[in-house]
């Protein structure tokens, strides 16, 4: 890519475009374009189409998504993967007619079986049973591999497909329903935190900030505890409690989303379909090596922790002096998803953000608001 190149990032105002267009500006590249929900719907085919033909840009980073935790993933199964379907298809499909140079395909860790050997190398895809409870997210991100993979493979374009573990970072969705881990541990303690400290002004600003189910902080202060007990969050005895989904014993890994750009602007920057394509040839037998498949690449740390680990990291950056309380009779989902990142190592990245302190950004951040 050129510093002056047309590079178009859909979903640019979410926690992964927006980090991509950080890193980006931050190396110098000046001609970023991206469009709001509002400007363009991606789901609209002919929108999409139009949107490509106008503005033929040379590199495209699909990095819009439907995204959610475990509950909203269950929950509106249907939405997620017939929304996430018809976004990448239009926009790989119209970078494909209008001569894009190179996409970006950024899928998720959980496009791997439930039961996968751990670390999970990028070989181990459709191996076996996915986690139930994100099926269908999963197997809409497993489509979009596979048709960058298959218009490469036919149409000789240059279409790259990544999958990050679990991103935290700056304009994460900390909706109490519908936020991934990592967020939602970290405004559930700050908001019990505020509510052990009885700094009511706090919890009033947070839920101006971001209101829970139609409650803002002007509502009632009753109404605002019944979404806080409702979401985990109760007072026992001069004690406050954050009660949270499962057993806290499933592992999970964590990129802050700052080095997870990076990853990709490198992945763009200097590789290839076809060098990845050279890459598992040198890989497996020379009977699989007939057959393309697996050329995505996991973007991640090679480290994991448990999550009542993760809670107590989060317990000690905010400050939240109360209970954490594990309910059990919640799914916990997948047991462990520690992704094996040695082809990433290999192409020359690494990340350098550590948790605790990736953490502390993010709260820092979050308190700023």
């Amino acid at each position: 890519m050129q510093k002056n190149s047309k590079i178009y990032i859909a979903g640019h105002l979410g926690l992964v475009g927006s980090a991509l267009t950080r890193n980006l500006k931050k190396k110098g590249y000046t001609n970023i374009i991206g469009r709001s929900i509002d400007e363009l719907d991606l789901m609209d085919y002919n929108a999409v189409g139009r949107f490509f033909a106008q503005e033929k840009p040379e590199y495209v980073l699909l990095a819009a998504a439907k995204v959610g935790g475990i509950v909203a993933n269950n929950t509106y199964r249907a939405q997620f993967i017939w929304e996430n379907l018809q976004i990448q298809n239009n926009v790989i499909h119209h970078a494909y007619l209008n001569g894009v140079k190179k996409l970006l395909f950024l899928g998720s860790s959980c496009i791997y079986p439930k039961a996968c050997p751990q670390p999970i190398l990028e070989e181990y895809l459709l191996t076996d049973v996915l986690e139930y409870t994100n099926e269908p997210y999963a197997i809409a991100k497993i489509a979009g591999i596979k048709v960058s993979e298959s218009y490469n493979l036919q149409y000789g374009t240059n279409f790259i497909s990544v999958m990050p573990t679990n991103l935290y970072g700056p304009n994460d969705n900390y909706d109490l329903e519908k936020s991934h881990v990592l967020p939602a541990l970290i405004r559930k303690m700050h908001l019990g935190k505020c509510l052990l400290e009885n700094n009511w002004q706090a919890i009033r600003n947070d839920f101006n900030h971001l209101p829970v189910e139609g409650v803002n902080g002007n509502t009632g202060e009753n109404s605002i505890r019944e979404k806080l007990l409702k979401y985990g969050i109760s007072e026992n005895n001069g004690n406050v409690l954050v009660t949270l989904w499962g057993t806290g014993s499933p592992m999970r890994e964590f990129l802050h989303s700052d080095d997870m750009a990076d990853a990709c602007v490198y992945i763009m920057e200097n590789i290839d379909f076809a060098d990845l394509v050279e890459i598992r040839k040198k890989s497996v037998g020379p009977d699989e090596a007939k057959e393309i498949r697996n050329t995505h690449i996991n973007i991640g740390t090679g480290r994991d922790l448990t999550i009542k680990e993760l809670a107590m990291l989060v317990k000690k950056v905010t400050g939240f002096g109360g209970e954490i309380v594990w309910d059990s009779s919640k799914p916990d989902g997948t047991a462990r998803k520690l992704l094996n990142v040695d082809k990433l190592h290999a192409l020359g990245w690494k990340e350098t953000i550590e948790l605790e302190q990736g953490i502390r950004l993010v709260y820092n951040d979050y308190c700023s608001r």
